[in-house]
């Protein structure tokens, strides 16, 4: 399968990477990466291609090899916007996820743009970042599976969005990697599924501007939030 991204196009082998997400809740984004700190990302951003920030200019990543042009790594910025449960019940028709690599068609860079829209499946079970709305007026054409739990959404022979399944047990902050032993399952994802609430949710100010509701624990807006997730502790229904 070729299939468009953003303005390059890549072609979907079956050698998907077997990297370990990691749900940066303090940034709000997923890498699939091995780097682990500023250094290491940036030297694997100048010897790689591919869609990636220059200057103030901050696309999602999908970064590949110059020599083979297989897909390496990826960043995705989750989107801030939630749509309406109505809207997301959607995707539940979506096709199911086939495991799959990508390779870029040719050594240039191109350019993936973030997503706007954030769809969450009951219990946040799954989380999908979409371009717009207007991706759920027609079927998805495929799901590619480029790392474990990680999907890119194709729409006529685009990519439409992304999605992870199970987020919670990737949630870390910064470049760390997730809690090989979390917390019992069902506590986490009531902290996970609270904290996505509190980050999702904007509120108004007197003067129009859009801000999200400080973490009830520690006051910032994300850093404690994924503290709480990582450890099953400190944030519950009842401090909200």
């Amino acid at each position: 399968m070729r299939i468009t991204v953003g303005d390059g196009t890549v072609l979907v082998t079956g050698r998907p990477l077997c990297l370990t997400p990691r749900f940066d809740f303090r940034d709000f984004l997923v890498r699939v990466a091995e780097y682990s700190n500023v250094d290491e990302r940036g030297a694997f951003l100048l010897d790689t291609f591919g869609s990636g920030p220059w200057l103030w200019d901050t696309p999602d990543e999908l970064r590949f090899d110059r020599e083979g042009r297989e897909l390496v790594g990826a960043e995705f910025q989750v989107a801030g916007e939630a749509a309406d449960p109505a809207d997301s019940a959607h995707l539940s028709a979506a096709p199911a996820v086939h495991s799959g690599g990508l390779r870029a068609a040719e050594v240039r860079d191109f350019r993936l743009e973030v997503t706007t829209e954030l769809c969450r499946a009951p219990e946040d079970a799954v989380l999908t970042c979409l371009r717009d709305l207007g991706v759920l007026a027609e079927p998805l054409e495929a799901r590619v599976g480029i790392a474990p739990d990680v999907a890119l959404l194709v729409q006529d022979s685009a990519v439409a969005g992304w999605s992870l399944t199970d987020p919670v047990r990737y949630v870390t902050t910064g470049f760390a990697a997730p809690d090989p032993a979390p917390p019992a399952p069902s506590s986490t994802r009531d902290l996970f599924t609270t904290c996505m609430d509190l980050v999702t949710t904007p509120c108004w100010t007197r003067c129009g501007a859009v801000i999200r509701p400080p973490c009830p624990t520690c006051g910032s807006l994300t850093a404690g939030c994924a503290t709480s997730v990582r450890t099953g502790t400190g944030l519950t229904r009842s401090s909200l």
